[in-house]
């Protein structure tokens, strides 16, 4: 998130003052702007010392910022060592919620699914299952009837209320327990613990221009769209924010992200 302050030139809206001797003085507004730079300007939050509409304003954008070699070899160890520590220290979740799944729906603990990687490479994308095992089908035959909720999946590839999800399947995606055996992708070098959301191949179009950007990262289990709203956000907003991270991701950044997600999942903030 960035903060452009933005002056209105002469023929711009102005907004009146106190009256002087019967004549209004003329005023400069100034608009506080949070931008979210990515695709062009987008606007997440809007705030405003004045009414709109928006003026057309310049920002300057920073130049990316690639970590070096060292920053890498860094964040590589980080995932490793707090990977394998996680691992051990969840082994009793690990046991319970995979017991559950079979109770509950009974075929694979494990879902698998392939997504892009760093360099456009495609992986297995480990997840505890929380969707029916005939989800597929119950997907597009919601799709064919219902227009609402095929827009809502065209937006954003994610459903509020989701046909396939089985019994206990809401409260895993809800506490983000389901994302748990991408610890394993980490370890293998898929994935990073921060990074942008893995995609699949038929979102590379909708990063257009910037997936050069998202391929030149590991994808990660958290991030900062993740901490960000999640799904409360557009796609064109998630876009952004992984184009953000991606140019200007740092080891700081990085420890700040890990440091606020307990807080978000533990919030549930636009899980779905």
């Amino acid at each position: 998130m960035e903060t452009a302050q933005c002056r209105l030139s002469s023929n711009a809206q102005r907004r009146p003052s106190a009256k002087r001797d019967g004549r209004t003085k003329k005023a400069t507004d100034v608009y506080k702007i949070q931008l979210l730079l990515g695709l062009g300007v987008l606007w997440n939050r809007l705030a405003f010392d004045a009414p709109a509409p928006v003026p057309r304003f310049q920002v300057s954008r920073p130049e990316p910022v690639r970590r070096s070699r060292a920053s890498l070899a860094l964040k590589r160890l980080i995932d490793v060592v707090l990977a394998l520590f996680a691992l051990l220290a969840l082994a009793p979740v690990f046991i319970f919620v995979a017991l559950a799944i079979v109770l509950c729906d009974g075929g694979s603990v494990v879902y698998r699914h392939r997504r892009i990687g760093q360099g456009g490479r495609t992986f297995d994308c480990y997840k505890f299952r929380s969707m029916a095992q005939d989800a597929d089908a119950r997907l597009q035959r919601l799709l064919a009837t219902d227009r609402q909720a095929r827009a809502e999946w065209e937006a954003c590839r994610k459903l509020r209320v989701d046909p396939r999800v089985h019994a206990i399947g809401g409260f895993l995606r809800r506490s983000s327990l389901d994302e748990l055996p991408q610890l394993v992708n980490i370890l293998r070098g898929d994935m990073s613990l921060v990074g942008p959301r893995p995609i699949v191949a038929e979102e590379i179009v909708r990063f257009g221009p910037y997936f050069a950007d998202y391929a030149a990262v590991r994808p990660g289990l958290t991030g900062l769209w993740q901490i960000s709203g999640r799904s409360g956000t557009t796609y064109e907003e998630r876009v952004a924010l992984d184009h953000r991270y991606a140019t200007h991701g740092s080891t700081a950044v990085d420890l700040q992200i890990l440091l606020k997600t307990p807080l978000v999942v533990l919030r549930a903030q636009g899980s779905c």
